[in-house]
C-alpha cells in the first residue's frame, strides 16, 4: 500500500485513495476465498461420483490450499501494479488543479506574514469586544443601581409631598418654608441649651 498520505486528494473525494484500494483489495480477496470454496465443493462432489476413488477429502483441501496460495501471490503482485496505476491515474490530482474551495486563496494570495498579521489584528479586536462587553455590562449594572437610587428618591419625594399637603391642611402654610423655619428654631434651641450648659458648669465651680 501506498504511503503517501494524498490529503488534497482525501479532501476533493472525502476518503483516502489508501482506504479505497484497501477495500477493493479486500474485496478481490473474498471474492477469491470464496471461489476456492466453491471450487473444492464441485471437486469432492466429482470424486463421489467416481467408483473407488482414493482421494479424500483432506488431500482435496491440501490442494485447494496450496492452490489458494499460488493466486494470492499472484494476485498480490498483479494488484501491487494495478494500485499504483490507479493512485497515479485516477485517484491522483494534478498539481496544476485546485479545488473550488482553494480558488479564493489562488485570487487573493497573501504570504505568511501579512497572514500573521491578520492573525494578530483579529485577536485584538477580539480583545476589544470582550473589553466593551464588559464594560457594557458594568454600565447595565451601574443604571440597575441608578434605577434603585431613583426609585427611593421617589418614594422620599412623595413623602415629602404627603408631609406638605398635611401642613397645608392644618394651615402650616408652605411646606418648605416651615421646614426651614423649623431647622432654624432647632438650630436656636441647640445655642440655647448650650448657654444654659456653661452657666451651670460656671455655676457648679463658684460653688
Amino acid at each position: 500500500m501506498s504511503v503517501d498520505p494524498m490529503t488534497y486528494e482525501t479532501q476533493f473525494f472525502g476518503f483516502t485513495p489508501q482506504t479505497c484500494m484497501l477495500r477493493i483489495y479486500i474485496a478481490f480477496q473474498d471474492y477469491l476465498f470464496e471461489m476456492m470454496l466453491v471450487v473444492e465443493g464441485v471437486m469432492l462432489k466429482k470424486l463421489d461420483g467416481i467408483p473407488g476413488c482414493k482421494v479424500s477429502p483432506s488431500q482435496i483441501r491440501k490442494c485447494t490450499e496450496k492452490f489458494l496460495l499460488f493466486m494470492k501471490e499472484h494476485f498480490d503482485k498483479l494488484f501491487a501494479k494495478m494500485e499504483e496505476m490507479l493512485l497515479q491515474l485516477v485517484l491522483n490530482i494534478p498539481k496544476n488543479v485546485l479545488l473550488p474551495e482553494d480558488r479564493v486563496q489562488e485570487q487573493y494570495p497573501y504570504s505568511k506574514e501579512e497572514f500573521q498579521a491578520l492573525q494578530d489584528e483579529l485577536q485584538q479586536l477580539q480583545e476589544q469586544c470582550r473589553a466593551e462587553a464588559a464594560l457594557e455590562q458594568a454600565l447595565r449594572a451601574e443604571l440597575e443601581e441608578q434605577k434603585v437610587v431613583k426609585a427611593e428618591l421617589e418614594k422620599i419625594l412623595q413623602c415629602f409631598d404627603g408631609v406638605e399637603s398635611i401642613c397645608r391642611e392644618h394651615g402650616a402654610g408652605n411646606f418648605k418654608e416651615s421646614f426651614a423655619l423649623l431647622t432654624q428654631n432647632c438650630k436656636k434651641l441647640q445655642d440655647v441649651l448650650k448657654d444654659v450648659e456653661e452657666k451651670s458648669k460656671k455655676m457648679k465651680q463658684h460653688d
